[in-house]
């Protein structure tokens, strides 16, 4: 299962934030996977990529397992849910997870693997400014999720 692989490895970059919300409502929408397009309502943590932009990006699985689909060469995007998190893998794995926190809800993604043979990987990529660029796209979730609770 990949959110246990991931749990195993040392985190190799982290980010966070707090939406002012429920741990309940902001876990609805943030670990929201089905199947289907990704979208704002569907795996909002990659809503933001150019392949879901384009309306080349689908999910398809049930329950717990998922994998995003992509159109062209690029491998499918691995993805598990449970109660509080979310694990995705694609060039790099990572996982996202809800916790309540004084101002409502911290959000932390934490990214611990990398696999440098993946298609979708570029020499250098994950060293240029993977902190700043995960903090920029975990500020973007956040920004929908509050827009949409109203807060």
């Amino acid at each position: 299962m990949l959110l246990n692989e991931l749990d195993a490895l040392p985190t190799l970059w982290e980010v966070q934030g707090t939406v002012a919300a429920p741990v309940a409502a902001v876990a609805e929408l943030l670990l929201a996977v089905t199947t289907g397009r990704v979208g704002d309502d569907n795996l909002l943590v990659l809503a933001r990529a150019s392949a879901a932009r384009q309306g080349a990006m689908t999910v398809v699985g049930a329950g717990h397992t998922f994998r995003a689909e992509l159109a062209g060469l690029v491998e499918p995007v691995e993805i598990q849910v449970d109660g509080s998190r979310l694990a995705v893998q694609s060039w790099y794995g990572g996982v996202h997870a809800v916790t309540a926190c004084s101002t409502g809800t911290r959000v932390v993604h934490r990214v611990q693997r990398v696999l440098p043979e993946h298609p979708g990987f570029a020499p250098g990529i994950a060293e240029l400014g993977m902190r700043t660029r995960m903090a920029r796209d975990l500020q973007q979730v956040l920004a929908v999720i509050a827009d949409r609770l109203g807060c």
